[in-house]
């Protein structure tokens, strides 16, 4: 007995060493799988090389671009499909997906006897890791490339949970051609996003990536079909679909063609993928039903009109600024209509169209009233002589009534007034930019109608602003883009004002009855023209939306005929029926109180220049005055100085040659100033306040 317990020890001993070596053993291959996996991590560049997708408001496609490998590859989360489309691939692919390690030992025991028995390859064994696996990491078939496939299967279920790797699965499943990943597919066969198939779509993308180019609806309708039902019968003897499901699904018909993947708002996209390069989705603002609906009527509406016409528009909520629809032109492809360029941003001239903030900035000077009494008649500015659009003159009226019908000499009359220079900062600095016509010009009167160019975003922005109390503050293309408060243009009232007049502004022929059967609030109306009929301009607010609409031909050469009101307002009507029926609470009515005495009517003085009781000390040149000649060279050729007076106006006082400011003088009100030679020179003097006058002067 003592000899036995002897050997029990030695046993027990020895079989304590053996669980000690097994341990080591385990600890050492499990140490050599963790290294190996820190050595070799799984190769993700592909599921990294994604299509760029810019996304509606609600997440659906607006634009998608190829990737760097010229594929439509799109991420694809798991829950982002139809469960209903899962049950089917899992029922087909891969049954014990959620309870294999990535390698399904049954599966390849089952494959191993079938092809044995069959003396062939009759059954594969590939799990969904292993394809994905195969996905990440393609290489020719082989018996090793199995190996390592089963390896970085272990790998990948190690490193990720069963729907990341489903995720993986669904974007780079092939498809045929270079369409990859069960949304693009979704997209390209049906329309659709996956969440939004049916058991018969749902087989047939479940089938197609066994053979892609095979199997290719659109090349082989017979063969998808086959194929197609083959997943639903399988889907049947797995319990994820009852047979009757799959005997509807097998009478529907399989796609034969591939559509086209959507490619709206094309400019906007652009931008906005150059500008965030690097992220793969890019969610914008836009309402997407809305911006086709838009790009329909642009394609309806610009057919008619000169073969080289174009369009562009914008829809704001003017409640979170945020831009619904964005139009650069009618059709980006049509190089005849330089559809290419974004006319949303492009610099063109706008007529009449920046008189509603004129005349509001001349209500928060206290400078008018709606019913100021002004005379429309000829006037002079100087060597400046504006004429009304239809080349008449009206006579004695109301401000509120100047506005609404768009008269240029009682807008020159307030800009006057306001200051022109005052008027372009002001703009400024809400973020509005005026480009003048030369580097060195300085803003002057023609500014009021359309002597100085701005382009559409910026001037719907303006808009906008007259239905937020006169709060002026960026649109917004992207919901994360900041909050900000705005700076403000207009005060309250007068920018509540202006827009009760533009209410009562008269809409193209047609419009009223229109709107009448609609039961819609009125719009508040503004169009404007630019010389020579080069661009036509329409610009609507109500306190829920802002649309501004242009039309011309973006080469910048004249069309005859078309105008603000007969051909941008038109559409602009057309935009608003698009928009829902609720449009906000109207701004009016215009104020019935009789203005102060003081503002009950606007002068001008015997030059031209705005005159009234509250600035009788107006700022003029002295010398020179209007055009003259100064012989001011002497027979050797060199000029004498010449000395420049004004009156008036508030110090220090600016003085510029040919728009180049050559002193400034702070008490003084004059100025010596040598000419270079001869010619002709405009002298310009600018006050504190922005106000100006100038005139031509012929060095001789």
């Amino acid at each position: 007995m003592p000899g036995w317990g002897l050997r029990g020890w030695g046993l027990r001993r020895r079989g304590r060493v053996v669980a000690a070596l097994a341990v080591l053993s385990v600890g050492g291959l499990a140490g050599a799988a963790l290294l190996l996996d820190r050595l070799c991590p799984p190769p993700l560049e592909r599921l990294a090389d994604l299509s760029v997708t810019v996304a509606d408001r609600s997440g659906q496609p607006l634009r998608v671009y190829t990737n760097a490998a010229g594929a439509w590859r799109l991420p694809v989360e798991a829950d982002a499909v139809a469960p209903l489309f899962l049950d089917l691939l899992l029922a087909y692919e891969d049954r014990r997906f959620y309870r294999h390690a990535g390698v399904d030992p049954l599966a390849a025991l089952r494959a191993f006897g079938q092809n044995l028995g069959a003396g062939r390859v009759v059954s594969g064994a590939s799990t969904l890791t292993m394809q994905v696996a195969r996905l990440l990491e393609p290489r020719p078939r082989s018996l090793s490339a199995k190996l390592i496939e089963a390896a970085r299967a272990a790998q990948l279920e190690w490193r990720y949970d069963k729907r990341a790797i489903l995720g993986m699965y669904l974007t780079l499943a092939p498809y045929g051609g270079n369409v990859e990943g069960v949304r693009a597919a979704a997209l390209t066969l049906f329309g659709k996003a996956p969440t939004e198939l049916d058991a018969a779509e749902a087989a047939l993308l479940v089938a197609l990536p066994q053979s892609p180019s095979r199997l290719r609806a659109d090349r082989f309708p017979e063969r998808a079909r086959i194929a197609r039902d083959k997943v639903l019968d399988r889907a049947v003897e797995a319990g994820a679909l009852s047979a009757k499901a799959a005997a509807e699904a097998k009478t529907e018909p399989v796609p034969s063609v591939r559509q086209p993947l959507p490619a709206s708002a094309p400019h906007l996209a652009d931008a906005l993928r150059a500008r965030r390069s690097g992220e793969t989705i890019l969610t914008t603002t836009v309402d997407g039903g809305l911006q086709r609906a838009v790009e329909a009527l642009a394609r309806r509406e610009v057919a008619p009109l000169n073969q080289r016409a174009g369009m562009a528009a914008l829809v704001v909520d003017n409640r979170t600024r945020a831009v619904l629809a964005y139009l650069g032109s009618s059709d980006a492809l049509d190089e005849d209509r330089r559809g290419p360029i974004d006319m949303v941003r492009a610099v063109r001239s706008p007529g009449s169209a920046l008189k509603p903030f004129i005349y509001g900035l001349g209500f928060d000077d206290g400078l008018i009233h709606p019913l100021t009494q002004v005379a429309d008649v000829s006037t002079r500015f100087g060597d400046y002589a504006p004429r009304n659009f239809d080349r008449g003159f009206t006579g004695d009226l109301t401000i509120e009534e100047a506005l609404q019908r768009s008269l240029n000499i009682p807008a020159v009359l307030v800009l006057d007034r306001v200051g022109p220079l005052r008027f372009a900062d002001a703009l400024r600095r809400v973020g509005a930019r005026l480009v003048l016509p030369s580097r060195n010009a300085v803003p002057g009167l023609p500014v009021a109608l359309g002597g100085a160019s701005i382009n559409l975003w910026d001037m719907t922005t303006l808009y906008s602003g007259l239905a937020r109390g006169g709060m002026v503050a960026p649109l917004r293309l992207q919901p994360d883009a900041a909050e900000e408060g705005g700076v403000r243009l207009l005060s309250p009232s007068a920018a509540q004002q202006v827009r009760a007049i533009l209410e009562g502004s008269p809409p193209p022929p047609g419009i009223v009855q229109a709107q009448a059967l609609r039961g819609a609030g009125p719009i508040a109306l503004k169009t404007g023209t630019s010389y020579g009929f080069r661009d036509a301009w329409a610009f609507g607010v109500t306190e829920r939306y802002t649309v501004g609409v242009w039309v011309g031909r973006p080469d910048g050469t004249p069309s005859p005929d078309r105008y603000g009101r007969n051909t941008a307002a038109p559409l602009l009507f057309q935009l608003f029926d698009l928009l829902p029926a609720d449009r906000g609470r109207p701004a009016g009515p215009v104020t019935a109180e009789a203005p102060p005495e003081l503002l009950r009517r606007l002068q001008a003085g015997e030059s031209g220049q705005a005159v009234g009781v509250r600035q009788p000390d107006r700022l003029r040149l002295v010398f020179p005055g209007g055009d003259m000649v100064v012989e001011a060279l002497g027979p050797d050729g060199r000029a004498d100085p010449l000395t420049f007076s004004a009156t008036g106006g508030r110090r220090p006082l600016s003085w510029l040659i040919d728009g180049r400011r050559i002193a400034l003088s702070p008490i003084a009100r004059e100025v010596v100033w040598r000419p270079e030679g001869p010619g002709p020179v405009r002298v310009t003097v600018l006050d504190a306040d922005g106000r100006s006058d100038s005139a031509l002067v012929d060095v001789r």
